[in-house]
């Protein structure tokens, strides 16, 4: 016997609908956070920043030993600010001290965001460099000079992990890391989730740069629309353009071969809708025409047409594959296809 569902519980379950979605991402790892442990130590209590100076001198001499203090917020100011109450430490003989190098990368990341959590750097804990144990102090001296107080410059910093990106920029096809006109930080935020410096799809960050292939266009072409690292590999490749692999072969991956690209003869005998008549009816009359008089398709590459095909840019016909205000991302050109009256012409 079938039971009838109650339309009353329907607003209830579309309410609920929101929590439900959101507890199954987080059963299934959808949403990731670096889940963060500020240490502490117990019945320890500030001393003054002058007390620490009299064992390390001109330790405290980098940007944060320069802090206002209104920039503490209220917290502990000076050394302590970061490393903790020093009375136990000064007891001590040098233990009871909160030491970076000893620490965890998830609480060194929580004694930084404690000023650190605003700008580029609000979305750390969800970034791949905090979810694979990267601590800040991995890159960054707390007690160096400067800003940001990088261990090394970029990209020199970035490649004693990312090994095989640095390679990919030595490729023949590659952007101008090495020459020196951008760095990796051109692109990518290593604080952030997505890594990128843009808040929107990959292609918008792209588009910073390579504006004219914006559009709009009238027929686009989908990967475009959709990544660029569908087709270009945006570290370095062999093929030119940082194309993921050399033409025809990367368009082959999508596109079937078409004239002479697969067929062979001197007439395959492919009818070419649209082009095998003109407006009223009248065939073309033009035996020198890619489309014959009984409209088939003449292969202009002879027999071997096919072979010719992968010596041949996909490019040398559909020059604009980013996208074009003409079908088949084609460039108008004179001697393209057959008019009614014979002359090749587009």
């Amino acid at each position: 016997m079938l039971r009838k569902v109650s339309l009353t519980k329907a607003p209830r379950l579309v309410r609920l609908l929101p929590l439900l979605i959101f507890l199954g991402a987080c059963a299934t790892g959808a949403i990731r956070e670096k889940q963060l442990t500020l240490p502490v130590i117990e019945g320890a209590t500030p001393v003054g920043q002058e007390t620490c100076w009299e064992c390390h001198e001109g330790v405290g001499a980098g940007v944060h030993s320069r802090l206002a203090s209104f920039e503490y917020m209220g917290g502990t100011e000076g050394c302590e600010s970061c490393h903790g109450g020093g009375s136990l430490h000064v007891d001590s003989d040098g233990d009871k001290i909160l030491n970076f190098d000893d620490m965890l990368p998830e609480e060194s990341a929580a004694v930084c965001v404690k000023c650190h959590s605003g700008g580029d750097l609000i979305d750390w804990t969800h970034s791949e460099h905090a979810l694979t144990d990267v601590a800040c102090t991995d890159c960054h001296s707390i007690h160096a000079g400067g800003k940001v107080a990088l261990k090394k410059q970029d990209p020199e910093l970035c490649y004693d992990c990312h090994q095989e990106q640095m390679a990919k920029t030595m490729f023949p096809s590659h952007h101008p890391i090495k020459e020196g006109k951008m760095n990796c930080g051109s692109c990518h935020n290593p604080h952030a989730a997505e890594g990128l410096v843009t808040e929107e799809r990959t292609n918008d960050l792209c588009i910073d740069c390579h504006t004219r292939y914006q559009g709009p266009f009238v027929f686009e072409h989908a990967p475009v629309a959709e990544d660029c690292t569908i087709c270009h590999n945006p570290h370095g490749a062999v093929a030119d353009n940082l194309l993921q692999q050399n033409e025809p072969f990367i368009c082959l991956q999508c596109h079937e071969g078409h004239f002479h690209a697969l067929r062979t003869g001197q007439n395959a005998g492919v009818n070419v809708p649209g082009l095998g008549t003109n407006g009223d009816g009248a065939g073309f009359t033009d035996q020198t025409a890619w489309v014959g008089e009984n409209g088939s398709f003449t292969n202009p590459h002879g027999a071997e047409g096919w072979q010719k095909a992968f010596m041949t840019k996909c490019t040398s016909c559909h020059s604009k594959q980013h996208g074009s205000d003409l079908p088949g991302q084609a460039a108008p050109v004179e001697g393209r296809w057959p008019t009614a009256g014979g002359t090749l012409s587009r």
